[in-house]
């Protein structure tokens, strides 16, 4: 399936040179934003796991804070 949006310029007083650097450039961002695919791991050993899980649910702590080990 393919979800890239089909683009098209509507602007009557644009010449056609214009439309398509306009279309080439929105082209463009949307490759350089598009998010990268990742395959996930087949297998993730228990302490990655649990890490990722840790990381997940831990509350942002700021730099400085005096506990840097945690509550």
């Amino acid at each position: 399936m393919n979800r890239r949006p089909q683009l098209e310029i509507v602007a009557p007083n644009a010449s056609p040179e214009e439309a398509a650097a306009v279309v080439a450039a929105l082209e463009q961002f949307m490759r350089e934003t598009a998010p990268v695919y990742v395959p996930a791991p087949e297998r993730v050993d228990r302490w990655t796991r649990s890490a990722l899980l840790e990381g997940v649910r831990a509350p942002a702590q700021s730099w400085g804070d005096g506990d840097p080990w945690g509550r």
